[in-house]
């Protein structure tokens, strides 16, 4: 085992919550100094997207279907943007008011941050772009000086750490990178209602990318508020090449005149997280082989009554906040919305890491199946090493009804378990049915110990899904990523750490609390200037 491998798993072990102890946080929050969900540059110029709130016919249940891709343009790049990291809404209860986002986020506290490259100059100049969300923008950070062959576009993502570790502290790294996979969600699934595919450039190492992006130009930022490199897309639309070359918009990017600096996110720093530091640093991913894009053909999924379109469901996802604990969901539609987590289906796509992930289901309120704990293995020809794994009691019986290979392991009431090993919150209880995402975690790590950030990217991806597949169907999801870790490989029978279980979700009749106002997502721009 090497020595990153080492860190990530010492990190790891650290950051489990228990029933006697949470991990590390701070010991107490300065509200008022909450970090800026918004990032700004100054001294950049900007260029305004066209008005954001397009709508498209397409349906969501229709988003795997082939058709015409639209023309790359500033409107449909805008579009692109604003359905991945857009503003959705905005919230109001009292004197507080508070943005929505089609991309979701631990806390609404939003480390990602998302930058346009573009090779296209009748499109834009060429260069590296900073997308503001606040006011739908594009910030030049970086106008390439070099003449550069039109390959499109490409969208890079980084994470601003400090905005989750405020909160959360040594945890917020596992945070991060959940935050990177529904943003890879987001992405897709936006894409794909342009007709447009995505590509991850998963070859790129931290290195080159952060030159890319200009991250890694500490000059530009605060300190404590730096961002990290993370994931390079391909946006692949029907003017794209097949072809490109890394190196050569990394030498653009290099010879380019680069300019802005960050505005500061937040004025004190009371802590200081080197563990974050640590695993940061251990996770750093160098440059690797490239992976083939996979074929464009994938699996439908059956459609729902009364479906709405695809710009529908992504400007209405929220998280759910409370479940109303005695309405159930029909059995068809629990099988639509784990069907959409399996391999076959849109956005996985674009995902050419092995699927390592697999689902432990609470299943509490479903109508014609009996409640209790049950198994989806996303890779159907791993179901014999997780029964080998997981607790003998388990009866693995096939549920033969089911479009899908689902596993009933036991009959019982899990309600206040689910809601005990979910950080006691009513909402892993009060729901429909709750979910951990378990990982193929140690030989992934050892193998690689980037690929522990994969790992978390894959489960963000799911819940990403889970998200949208509830709205599609009626219902509303939320995202889990406080429980009580080993609390959970307990009750699986997990004696090791050949499996860990990254992150939860939950599914149910959302309750709205009606004292809330929301508001349209962009009306503040018709007061800008």
């Amino acid at each position: 085992m090497n020595s990153n491998s080492d860190s990530v798993f010492h990190y790891h072990r650290r950051t489990k919550h228990s029933l006697q102890q949470y991990a590390n946080s701070p010991a107490s929050l300065d509200w008022d100094d909450q970090p800026n969900g918004f990032r700004f540059f100054t001294g950049c110029k900007l260029f305004n997207l066209p008005k954001p709130g397009a709508e498209r016919e397409v349906l969501f249940s229709d988003l795997a279907k082939s058709r015409p891709a639209e023309k790359l343009n500033q409107a449909t790049v805008g579009l692109l943007l604003e359905l991945s990291f857009g503003l959705s809404a905005w919230k109001q209860f009292g004197p507080d008011r508070w943005a929505l986002r089609c991309n979701p986020s631990s806390g609404n506290l939003h480390p990602t941050e998302a930058y346009l490259i573009n090779t296209d100059a009748a499109l834009l100049p060429t260069g590296v772009y900073h997308y503001q969300a606040y006011q739908h923008s594009l910030e030049q950070r970086c106008l390439f000086e070099q003449s550069i062959e039109n390959k499109g576009i490409f969208i890079g993502l980084s994470s601003v750490q400090w905005r989750e570790a405020w909160k959360y502290g040594e945890r917020a790294f596992r945070y991060c990178q959940h935050d990177i996979g529904h943003a890879l969600g987001c992405l897709r699934y936006a894409a794909a209602v342009l007709g447009w595919r995505i590509e991850l450039l998963s070859e790129c190492g931290d290195t080159e990318l952060s030159a890319l992006l200009g991250v890694n130009r500490s000059a530009d930022f605060k300190a404590d508020e730096r961002e990290f490199a993370d994931i390079l897309c391909r946006i692949h639309t029907e003017e794209t090449s097949q072809f490109y070359e890394l190196e050569t918009l990394v030498q653009a990017a290099n010879k380019g005149g680069w300019q802005g600096k960050a505005e500061p996110l937040h004025q004190y720093h009371l802590y200081q997280w080197e563990l974050i530091s640590q695993v940061t640093a251990a996770t750093e991913k160098p440059r690797t082989e490239s992976l083939p894009l996979q074929p464009a053909a994938f699996l439908s999924t059956a459609p729902l009554a009364g479906e709405k379109t695809a710009t529908q469901i992504i400007r209405q996802r929220r998280s759910a906040q409370n479940f109303n604990p005695k309405s159930t969901l029909a059995k068809s539609k629990f099988y639509q919305i784990l069907a959409a987590t399996l391999p076959e289906q849109l956005p996985f796509d674009m995902w050419t890491q092995p699927n390592n992930l697999h689902l432990f289901i609470f299943v509490h309120r479903v109508d014609d199946l009996e409640p209790g704990l049950y198994a989806l293995p996303r890779n159907p020809a791993k179901r014999s090493v997780l029964q080998a794994a997981t607790s003998e009691k388990f009866e693995w019986q096939a549920v033969l009804d089911a479009p899908l290979p689902l596993y009933k392991l036991l009959s019982a009431n899990c309600r206040n378990t689910a809601k005990t090993l979910s950080c006691h919150q009513a909402i892993a209880s009060d729901s429909a049915f709750s979910l951990a995402m378990v990982a193929e975690f140690f030989d992934t790590v050892q193998g690689a110990a980037w690929q522990y950030r994969y790992l978390f990217w894959e489960a963000g991806l799911i819940g990403q899904v889970l998200y949208l597949a509830a709205e599609a169907a009626g219902v509303r999801g939320t995202g889990i990523g406080c429980y009580f870790d080993d609390s959970v490989h307990e009750i699986l029978g997990l004696t090791d750490e050949t499996f860990q279980s990254l992150y939860h979700f939950t599914v149910g009749t959302p309750l709205d609390d009606s004292r809330l106002q929301t508001l349209p997502a962009y009306a503040h721009l018709d007061n800008l200037t």
